[in-house]
């Protein structure tokens, strides 16, 4: 499965058109060392990536469609047996050409000497000014002195732009090839998931779990773990982003499991909290009910041309109502949501865009006051939560939390599809009502 060459094209022709007359100039991810001189897998930029597919380091990607011959232009590393010998196969220079379509492609060495040629003409550059300083100068430097001719030529880059709010909104609408891959991530993902709970036991520690579910992603093909995965059992499914997945597993323990792969590139990312003996205790059971509705109508929220902060209020009414009943808020809802007293209890937003990042590109509101409307083949996350530490603070006005509602952490997450018809659940391969919960120990 993979995106084929005529897709990478058609991706490149919808970004130069909106750059017109303008220079955009993209750059690959760095070499990240995870200690001495062992350096972690190389994972490309996504934008990079979602433009060329190409998967090297140490290379530059620029798109000039005023360029009289060249408008799909990449700088590459050359050819190197001796470091090819060490570190592996590159494609080098006639490679990048052929395989991946550019006009014409060079060895990164030349990218100062080459790079003028497609910036002069434009009318304006776009480039994200990133955290590799020494490439931004470069940039930087010869957008001044193309500036500096600007009175005698009559002609130069008037402006630097950061291209992210063109890029991004074409990667927010996932394409058909797009969509297959995020099927397989989840797919991967949910058998993890199944697999991760029928292995589940007391007496079992966290890492054992996670264990089982990496390894089932690397069984079935994925490039590993899409993010951290959380195992979190007990209080520990308290801290939103856990992953020291150390602890050993206790008889009424919940344990939470957050956890997706990558598969191609595009990403799966599913949460599940059930109870490690097979049944919830009451207090386990009733917040759980109260997330799973939540979660229920923000799915079905999850509709074409509705704000995408409706998913959200739609999670955050249902617990608030929910938490009233069971005696956890007291006070009228409008005023326990406008005034955000919940937040003790459930301090995040309800999802994200999801696709080549797991935090996906893409904005998610228009401007300060309108949030944008859900479209058609837009990929995001829907995930309420409880989360209830030992040492809870509640809200000003609201009362002590009791003792027996104290270490309780639930969030149920799945991946949703925006379409036509209604939300389709791509990862609904995962059982989460309670009474399948219960039936996986029977």
């Amino acid at each position: 499965m993979n995106i084929s060459p005529a897709e990478y094209r058609q991706r490149r022709a919808q970004l130069m058109e909106k750059i017109g007359q303008g220079t955009a100039i993209f750059q690959s991810a760095p070499t990240a060392v995870m200690h001495n001189d062992v350096e972690y897998v190389f994972r490309q930029d996504s934008d990079f990536f979602y433009l060329t597919g190409f998967n090297e380091p140490e290379a530059v990607a620029v798109l000039a469609p005023h360029h009289p011959e060249h408008q799909f232009i990449l700088f590459v590393q050359p050819k190197d047996p001796e470091k090819e010998t060490w570190t592996g196969y590159r494609y080098g220079v006639e490679g990048a050409k052929e395989r991946f379509g550019a006009d014409v492609a060079y060895s990164i060495a030349e990218l100062e000497e080459q790079l003028p040629q497609y910036l002069e003409k434009a009318d304006r550059i776009y480039y994200h000014l990133g955290r590799d300083h020494h490439f931004n100068e470069v940039v930087l430097n010869h957008w001044q002195r193309l500036m500096a001719n600007y009175p005698k030529k009559g002609i130069a880059p008037r402006a630097l732009e950061n291209p992210h709010p063109l890029i991004h909104p074409l990667r927010q609408i996932k394409s058909q090839e797009e969509l297959a891959l995020l099927r397989q991530a989840c797919r991967i993902s949910a058998e993890a998931h199944n697999r991760a709970q029928l292995f589940t036991q007391v007496g079992h520690y966290e890492y054992q779990i996670q264990a089982e579910i990496e390894h089932t992603f690397r069984l079935q093909g994925a490039l590993g773990p899409a993010y951290p995965s959380i195992v979190a059992t007990g209080a520990n499914a308290c801290i939103l982003h856990y992953i020291n997945n150390d602890a050993q597993i206790k008889e009424n323990d919940l344990i939470l499991i957050d956890a997706g792969c990558s598969y191609g590139y595009y990403n799966g990312d599913i949460t599940r909290t059930f109870p490690v003996s097979g049944k919830f205790t009451p207090e386990q059971k009733a917040l759980y009910e109260i997330v799973l509705e939540a979660q229920r109508q923000a799915i079905e929220a999850v509709q074409v041309g509705n704000p995408y902060n409706q998913i959200h209020d739609t999670a955050v009414r249902v617990l608030v109502e929910g938490l009233k009943e069971l005696g956890l808020l007291v006070g009228d809802s409008e005023e326990i949501i406008k005034e955000e007293k919940y937040k003790p209890f459930y301090m995040h937003r309800t999802g994200h865009w999801l696709g080549l990042d797991v935090h996906d590109a893409g904005a998610y509101k228009v401007n300060e006051e309108t949030w944008l409307s859900l479209q058609p083949g837009q990929v995001l996350t829907v995930e309420p939560g409880l989360y209830i530490a030992p040492d809870i603070k509640p809200a000003e006005g609201q009362p002590e939390v009791p003792e027996q509602w104290r270490g309780i952490g639930i969030r149920i997450e799945d991946d949703v599809l925006v379409t036509a018809s209604g939300p389709e659940v791509l990862t609904a391969d995962v059982p989460k009502a309670v009474a399948d919960l219960e039936a996986r120990k029977n």
